[in-house]
């Protein structure tokens, strides 16, 4: 039995170095309550962006005919309906505890 032809996929990320989060450094120091609040909103922006992202992904998926199995074209077919109603969640979230 043959091992199967894998290919690389490329990494839109890597492509895009502005699009990649901030890094914490946990060894530069103590970080106030305001910085902490900024990064973990700005962390929580990145994941809706994401949750966007694994939803196209998702779609491309479900839709790739035979080439997967039946299970993994409907699983994906669920989370591309499912992940964009849960990133507008958040985002509205965001919205409402930000704007205070």
């Amino acid at each position: 039995m043959s091992a199967p032809h894998l290919s690389a996929v490329p990494n839109d990320r890597a492509a895009s170095p502005s699009a990649l989060a901030e890094i914490y450094d946990l060894g530069r120091g103590v970080e106030s309550g305001a910085q902490r609040v900024r990064r973990l909103q700005n962390e929580a922006r990145i994941l809706v962006r994401d949750l966007n992202a694994l939803a196209v992904r998702a779609a491309e998926l479900a839709e790739g005919g035979d080439a997967y199995p039946a299970g993994v074209r409907e699983l994906a077919s669920r989370l591309a309906a499912d992940l964009p109603l849960k990133a507008e969640g958040m985002a509205t979230l965001m919205a409402r505890t930000v704007g205070r």
